[in-house]
């Protein structure tokens, strides 16, 4: 196995922590940023820090922001009696590219997931259903992937706000069955969306 300087092999072991990336690729990477100008490499550093330093969760859905509320929670021409949950902050882009959707959101940061010590108490709920009580909400769509994961969060989360008087509705099955909502296109989300049913 080839040996690499302290700062590469440091790089590399660093890069290999992002998603879908492996020794070769972290390699590839660490080698790039080697060969890009001083500039380059201290304007992906600062971005890097910027991103930790400025963003944060919106005290009220939990996407990631850098102002709080975020820019959904705080505009005036969305509906927020209709509440969409999602798994993740990149899921509302998804939502959003269909231009039919025109609530707000709550974000859960994962789903219910045992094997992985992934309990009702890890995910983000609390704000919803403080929401949801003080009679905030009129209806609330359960988004989440059509996976065994989704689609247990889905229904313990129906189970958990059956006990107010909200409607509970799940997105139709225009998202194929075991896929990530990531990769459903414009006219398959929107077709999930206004195919969704009661709880």
């Amino acid at each position: 196995m080839a040996r690499f300087a302290e700062p590469m092999a440091k790089l590399i072991e660093e890069l290999k922590k992002l998603p879908g990336v492996g020794s070769k690729t972290a390699q590839r990477y660490a080698f790039h940023l080697l060969r890009t100008s001083d500039e380059d490499a201290a304007a992906l550093a600062e971005a890097v820090r910027g991103l930790k330093a400025g963003l944060r969760l919106c005290s009220i859905c939990n996407n990631v922001t850098d102002v709080d509320p975020c820019a959904y929670c705080a505009s005036a021409s969305r509906n927020h009696r209709l509440v969409c949950v999602v798994e993740e902050p990149t899921n509302i882009e998804i939502v959003e590219r269909t231009r039919g959707f025109a609530g707000v959101y709550h974000v859960l940061h994962g789903t219910l997931s045992p094997l992985h010590g992934v309990g009702p108490d890890q995910l983000r709920t609390r704000t919803l259903v403080d929401r949801v009580e003080r009679g905030e909400v009129d209806e609330v769509i359960l988004a989440t992937s059509p996976t065994l994961e989704g689609e247990a969060t889905a229904a313990w989360l129906a189970a958990a706000l059956k006990a107010h008087p909200v409607r509970v509705t799940r997105i139709a099955t225009g998202v194929p069955a075991g896929s990530d909502i990531d990769y459903a296109d414009e006219v398959t989300m929107s077709r999930a969306l206004e195919g969704r049913r009661e709880l």
